[in-house]
């Protein structure tokens, strides 16, 4: 768990909180511009989110390999799902979101998109929050 890494998720968090100021910009040009509101505020949370992770990085205590899969899969969870919900703004999509995309609709492959996608930012959000848990532990001194 090295100062590098807490940088480097930091700089990544405040890189998607300003893809997420720019997507605010651009959320009436999207086919739905609710999920364009949608995709504004993942980035911003999203950002947010990395730069906690990156902030509490030195009390996080895991192996190094588990130490990679929460930096790859804060990471990934991050950024694909603003990516996700930018596809879905653009492409009209509403199967996974079904209250934002109401009026919606979009071709079975974008909608196919989207559903694997957003499943697998649930899985890797599941899996950063639960190894992010597991580091904060409390471990028993000698």
């Amino acid at each position: 768990m090295t100062a590098d890494t807490a940088r480097s998720i930091i700089w990544h968090g405040m890189f998607l909180f300003l893809l997420g100021l720019l997507t605010g910009l651009a959320q009436m040009q999207f086919t739905n511009p609710r999920m364009g509101l949608a995709a504004h505020m993942e980035g911003l949370m999203n950002g947010t989110f990395l730069i906690a992770v990156g902030a509490i990085w030195h009390c996080i205590r895991l192996p190094t390999g588990l130490s990679a899969g929460l930096y790859w899969s804060a990471l990934y969870g991050a950024y694909v799902n603003w990516a996700m919900t930018c596809f879905a703004a653009a492409a009209g999509t509403n199967s996974m979101t079904p209250l934002a995309g109401a009026g919606f609709g979009a071709s079975w492959l974008q909608e196919a998109v989207v559903t694997a996608g957003f499943v697998s930012v649930g899985v890797a959000m599941l899996a950063t929050a639960i190894l992010a848990l597991w580091g904060l532990r409390r471990i028993p001194t000698q």
